[in-house]
């Protein structure tokens, strides 16, 4: 499995410029992205199988109000493995069962 540096990279400025935006007093928060001009990202991991997850990277590039191009990037990571836990259901009937680690993603801006 070869590694690629350029979507990590891009991994971690979008991770950063998200680390940036968050603040207590939320004052950055937004509910919609100016589409005149701006980079719309979205990082996800998902679960492959019991041995790989998959590291998505999404942009959406806007220009003018329409969306001038898409970039997604994915990567494949070790899994975490299995974790064991407590589930409550519904009815709040109690049962231990196994569910997969998930990826903490954490963004650093510099």
């Amino acid at each position: 499995m070869k590694f690629s540096f350029k979507p990590f990279l891009s991994f971690v400025l979008i991770s950063s410029i998200a680390l940036v935006s968050c603040s207590d007093d939320k004052e950055d928060l937004t509910n919609s992205v100016n589409k005149e001009g701006a980079v719309e990202s979205a990082v996800t991991v998902e679960h492959l199988d019991s041995l790989h997850d998959v590291l998505i990277t999404h942009h959406k590039v806007w220009n003018n109000s329409t969306e001038f191009k898409t970039i997604e990037y994915r990567d494949t990571l070790p899994a975490l493995g299995i974790h064991n836990t407590v589930a409550e259901n519904q009815d709040g009937d109690v049962k231990n069962v196994s569910v997969k680690k998930d990826y903490e993603i954490f963004i650093t801006v510099k």
